[in-house]
């Protein structure tokens, strides 16, 4: 079920809202409310899956209450000004509802909602989730979830409850909300090592130790942390040549 949130100031297209959400299979209605102040108070205690909202209002306007949240659940404007329309969808509204609408019109935007709450819910059990060939994970960040080859990962950086992985290739360094804990887990066994509370690196990446620091491809200097040094130390002994 996908928990909708309503916000209009207008209580007769407030009431609409609530009874088209009502009839459609699948949304079920968290609150009605007649300003953003209001909204935000619901969005701080309970689940919001959707927001069908209104542009101008006299407090907060829709369009400056989206653009306000770190994380927007998935937004529909609803408007009698069309004019709106190509400034909603740079906030990444997923559709635009233009007043007056009927039922219908709001079953079709419904569709969407449903077919992209579906995405969100695949895309968060898919966030760190071997492929078949096990040589790749994905990953959750910003909006999207993409593919990350094990391999081109040369290290990792914990920041706080964020990680960032840097790669081999020139493709840009990327943040994502997981635990180093987790990806530590998972990535054990694959030529990983966690030689830091901040950093896990990819060993096939080692060019030089020294005094307690790692020389990676890229040049990058990565400490070794003093409850991983005798693990670390023992993975290379074993890889020591000796004459």
């Amino acid at each position: 079920m996908i928990h909708c949130l309503v916000i209009d100031d207008e209580p007769l297209a407030l009431e609409q809202l609530k009874t088209y959400i009502e009839k459609t299979e699948g949304l079920t209605l968290v609150a009605a409310v007649e300003s953003a102040t209001e909204a935000a108070k619901h969005l701080e205690s309970e689940r919001v899956d959707a927001i069908f909202t209104d542009i101008q209002m006299p407090d907060i306007s829709g369009m400056e209450f989206i653009r306000s949240l770190e994380t927007a659940p998935i937004v529909v404007f609803t408007t009698a000004y069309s004019q709106y329309a190509i400034e909603g969808f740079k906030v990444n509204a997923l559709d635009y509802l233009l007043k007056p609408f009927g039922l219908d019109d709001f079953k079709k935007t419904a569709e969407k909602v449903k077919r992209q709450y579906e995405l969100q819910q695949q895309a968060e059990m898919a966030e760190l989730h071997p492929t078949t060939d096990d040589e790749a994970i994905f990953i959750k960040t910003d909006y999207k979830t993409i593919r990350v080859e094990t391999d081109n990962i040369r290290y990792v950086e914990g920041m706080s409850e964020y990680l960032r992985f840097h790669f081999r290739d020139d493709h840009k360094p990327v943040t994502a909300l997981l635990s180093m804990k987790r990806l530590e887990s998972h990535l054990s066994g694959k030529h990983f090592m966690r030689v830091h509370r901040s950093y896990l690196i990819n060993l096939s990446c080692i060019r030089e130790y020294n005094r307690q620091r790692i020389t990676l491809e890229g040049g990058e200097i990565i400490p070794v942390g003093d409850i991983y040094k005798n693990t670390f130390l023992t993975y290379l002994e074993g890889k020591f040549l000796y004459g």
